[in-house]
């Protein structure tokens, strides 16, 4: 994980219509950088559809919203035509962005250890600083934790 008040490390990552996106793209927002394992499985939909419908909430409050996996363009095309979902999906194919944020972690299912997404998100300030994350992430209630804590931390980092 990334420490608190570090700078959010860049990167240029294809979205889900292969343009080329980069953290300094959305410097002066609040960002929302969520990790998720897979496209249209039931947890990362069940997320993703959380936000989506308190997107117009995100909107309204300047806030981006980036869902990261290392899915393919084409992929995220379809799931985010599927839901309808109004943000940003950038695929991260090589994983290392995903690494770098230490989103890539062992996982361990029936006894079988491998590596893959952990869900995780960062709440980047407008410049570019981790102002929180979070290591446990609970599909149905983060959309509203997010907005929740984005509003406090407004105050604290006020230009």
């Amino acid at each position: 994980m990334l420490d608190l008040n570090s700078s959010a490390p860049d990167f240029l990552l294809p979205d889900e219509t292969n343009e080329k996106r980069s953290l300094q793209d959305y410097l002066g927002n609040w960002i929302v950088i969520y990790f998720y394992p897979k496209d249209d499985t039931p947890g990362c939909t069940k997320e993703a559809c959380m936000i989506r419908d308190l997107y117009d909430d995100f909107a309204q409050n300047d806030i981006v919203v980036l869902g990261v996996s290392k899915d393919t363009p084409v992929s995220h095309a379809k799931f985010k035509e599927k839901y309808q979902l109004p943000f940003t999906l950038l695929s991260d194919e090589s994983t290392d962005m995903i690494k770098e944020y230490g989103a890539w972690q062992e996982k361990s299912l029936f006894g079988k250890k491998s590596f893959g997404i952990a869900r995780i998100t960062y709440i980047i300030n407008p410049q570019g600083l981790v102002a929180k994350s979070y290591s446990e992430v609970s599909p149905a209630e983060h959309a509203p934790q997010l907005l929740k804590d984005i509003t406090q931390l407004r105050s604290i980092y006020q230009p």
